[in-house]
């Protein structure tokens, strides 16, 4: 196929849509409100977008990257934390909302499927992506294509656990890495250190007034560019602790590269560096084996609408 696709990348507060050619470049792009408790307006909101989107007199194939647990068929939404879909069909509920011809897609798998035809991972038929945005997700991609497993629910890296009961994590369980390396995380070390009164920590208390409910992740990655002392000690333990959960990712895969995305990634190097020593010196046997590249996302928050996109247009074809 060889017309545009059109990808969506569906959350919890937005919808995001877009006509992607076959080279990954947006030709135009919509966004709206999510209404995340009410599965059928969600499927109507993405009917609405595809019709924008869609050129007169066309049907273009549609690509639905999706927050959450899908089954092996990708056919439905096992399981969504920040959406109502509870084994919920879409597949066949937006097809025949819209009739277009769709599939749906995990989101983190679609990113890093986004990045392999056009992005940072271009070239490189091994690796992973892990994502750092509010939790952190994970793809697998081996031999050029995304590994699924089983069950369909393979690649989540942010719930490898790094720590033996540490700290709680939002899917249940404990030691978790996105309970150390997600954005929450950053923002709750932020947060107890102002609330603490502890040391460094002014910029931070100045940059909310005091209220540490005002704090953003924002005023932390912003503080940390400015090179405050705390912010960027905050950011370099994301870093640690993410280079030690991928060291323990890549004692069973073996990727040779490793795409780092999500807002947190805007960071760069204040995360990444941290992230590439912790990695090295965790790795089973890294003086004896080659030590896989870590690498910045290039699609940035479009990666997951134009891996969609392309997965669309592969099945379609």
């Amino acid at each position: 196929m060889t017309g545009p696709t059109i990808g969506l990348d569906v959350g919890g507060t937005k919808i995001a849509g877009a006509l992607i050619d076959p080279a990954g470049t947006v030709l135009q792009r919509r966004t709206v409100a999510s209404p995340a408790a009410d599965p059928d307006a969600i499927v109507a909101a993405l009917a609405g977008l595809v019709a924008e989107l869609s050129p007169a007199g066309t049907r273009p194939a549609v690509g639905a990257a999706c927050a959450g647990y899908l089954d092996a068929e990708r056919e439905a939404v096992r399981f969504a934390p920040n959406l109502a879909w509870r084994d919920f069909p879409l597949r066949r509920l937006l097809a025949d909302a819209t009739g277009h011809e769709v599939v749906i897609e995990n989101d983190a798998d679609a990113a890093a499927y986004g990045e392999l035809i056009c992005g940072a991972a271009q070239g490189s038929d091994d690796l992973v992506m892990v994502t750092l945005g509010t939790g952190v997700g994970g793809a697998v991609v081996h031999r050029g294509q995304v590994h699924r497993g089983a069950f369909g629910v393979g690649g989540e890296l942010g719930h490898v656990r790094v720590e033996r009961d540490g700290r709680l994590c939002g899917c249940g369980n404990r030691g978790c890495l996105e309970a150390y390396s997600s954005g929450t995380a950053l923002l709750a070390r932020a947060r107890e250190a102002v609330a603490s009164g502890a040391a460094g920590a002014a910029a931070l208390s100045d940059a909310c007034d005091g209220d540490v409910t005002a704090l953003t992740g924002h005023d932390v990655s912003r503080l940390a560019a400015e090179r405050d002392v705390l912010s960027v000690e905050l950011l370099a333990d994301v870093g640690r602790w993410l280079g030690e959960g991928l060291a323990t990712v890549a004692a069973v895969v073996d990727p040779g590269l490793i795409v780092v995305g999500g807002g947190l990634s805007a960071t760069g190097d204040l995360v990444l560096e941290p992230a590439r020593t912790a990695y090295a010196q965790h790795l089973t046997g890294g003086a004896h084996r080659p030590v896989a590249d870590m690498v910045l996302a290039r699609l940035g928050n479009d990666a997951g609408m134009i891996g969609a996109a392309a997965l669309a247009r592969e099945e379609r074809t």
